[in-house]
């Protein structure tokens, strides 16, 4: 009988995080006692942080107007705190306020002393982690009550992703400017990372999904490059975007955690009895 393998598909640093969480979960559950499963990484997207000069000076500049900054993902906190290297309070006359769609952003902000501070940082964050995406922060920001008619918003993101967030403020009166600050570069086809999927059994393996645009790239690879489909293959996915986008991409069995990776780790441990 072959072990069941799980496959964590984020950026290299952030998987080996989650995989040693992962791993003592397991080991702590007693699940695996029989046939302790494979952990597979398989980084998708790895991201690259912009190191433009230029680009750090029109950061400051458009911060020191601003009323809200909104930070779409710990990477894109990562990146801006890496061009910048200054207190976030130095930016501006006033605090600005910050707004994340999870709890991974506000603990990467907490890592910055943002929200920390003697006088401390307005973090607005969805309060349950089931509205922890684009939507949940917007229905958050409603209930301030502003005029966004006056009010100046810049958006820190990857290139690309959704404008659904950004698009709704504009229509809601604010002034919008979203800032790229990272690129995210697919997987290599030729990267040895691929060896171990080419030869683990897909009908007893887990693929945790976390990023839409990677699943995407995933299909094109299993699509162009692999003999057999995902059909028997399982998905989890923390996200109905993410999970709807799996099952595009043709993954047999595709379920859905709620947000963060402590509900994601229980999810699989879940998984691991069935």
């Amino acid at each position: 009988m072959s072990t069941k393998t799980i496959v964590v598909t984020r950026p290299s640093g952030q998987a080996r995080q989650l995989i040693e969480v992962l791993t003592r979960a397991i080991e702590a559950s007693g699940v695996g006692k029989r046939s302790l499963p494979e952990i597979l990484s398989l980084p998708l997207l790895t991201i690259a942080p912009k190191s433009d000069e230029n680009l750090a000076d029109h950061i400051a500049t458009t911060l020191s107007d601003a009323d809200l900054a909104i930070f779409v993902s710990p990477n894109a906190i990562e990146s801006v705190m890496r061009l910048l290297e200054r207190d976030w309070q130095d930016f501006s006359k006033k605090i600005i306020p910050i707004g994340v769609m999870g709890g991974s952003s506000q603990l990467a902000l907490k890592n910055h002393g943002i929200g920390l501070e003697e006088n401390p940082t307005l973090v607005i964050i969805p309060k349950n982690n089931e509205n922890w995406d684009s939507e949940g922060l917007w229905h958050e920001l409603q209930s301030l009550q502003w005029n966004w008619q006056n009010k100046k918003v810049v958006i820190f993101k990857g290139e690309g992703g959704r404008d659904w967030l950004a698009d709704t403020l504009q229509k809601a009166g604010a002034t919008v400017e979203a800032i790229s600050t990272y690129a995210r570069v697919p997987l290599d086809i030729d990267n040895p990372a691929w060896h171990a999927i080419r030869e683990m059994d897909f009908s007893k393996s887990l693929w945790l999904l976390t990023s839409s645009e990677a699943v995407r790239y995933l299909g094109e690879v299993i699509k162009d490059q692999f003999a057999h489909n995902l059909n028997t293959a399982s998905a989890l996915c923390p996200h109905h975007n993410i999970a709807d986008a799996a099952e595009l991409i043709g993954f047999g069995e595709v379920f859905t955690s709620e947000p963060g990776d402590e509900a994601l780790i229980k999810s699989t441990l879940a998984w691991l009895t069935i």
